[in-house]
């Protein structure tokens, strides 16, 4: 994670009533929502691809990740265009509420409290309550990253 004294910002989303957050400089921008072009073969967390000036990047579901209720994807929704280990990535948000700076010593790694739970970093402790953290490095598994990387050299 990071040190405990040193500040670090997060964008907070909510997806299915729950806030979650993504460390600001993983972030590169936040879009409203684009048609999304459906991409065969893609993981199941993957709901398509958009084109952000020219580069074809995937957009991800975080709740399909967790196996949370499905629900169409909404215009009113957002796009937290993010990057993960080796990629960009568009997470769709319901919506995007803020942008906070907290301390190390703010966040809890989650390995502390659960197992099983290796898609979430940590949880992050806000004036509203605990926070999840998303982690993208880890989004997806080892058969998924190939079986994207796969569709998107067929599309």
């Amino acid at each position: 994670m990071q040190n405990v004294d040193s500040p670090m910002r997060w964008v907070l989303m909510t997806v299915d009533g729950q806030t979650y957050a993504l460390p600001l400089t993983a972030v590169d921008r936040i879009l409203r929502m684009v048609e999304v072009t459906p991409l065969p073969g893609a993981p199941d967390v993957v709901e398509g691809v958009i084109d952000i000036q020219g580069e074809v990047v995937a957009v991800v579901s975080i709740r399909r990740r967790l196996g949370l209720s499905h629900r169409s994807v909404e215009i009113s929704d957002s796009l937290v265009v993010a990057h993960a280990r080796n990629r960009r990535l568009a997470v769709i948000a319901e919506s995007v509420l803020d942008v906070v700076e907290r301390s190390g010593g703010d966040v809890v790694s989650t390995s502390d409290i659960a197992r099983g739970t290796h898609y979430i970093e940590g949880l992050l402790k806000t004036d509203d309550g605990l926070v999840l953290i998303q982690d993208l490095d880890k989004f997806f598994s080892f058969e998924e990253a190939r079986s994207l990387e796969q569709a998107m050299e067929n599309a």
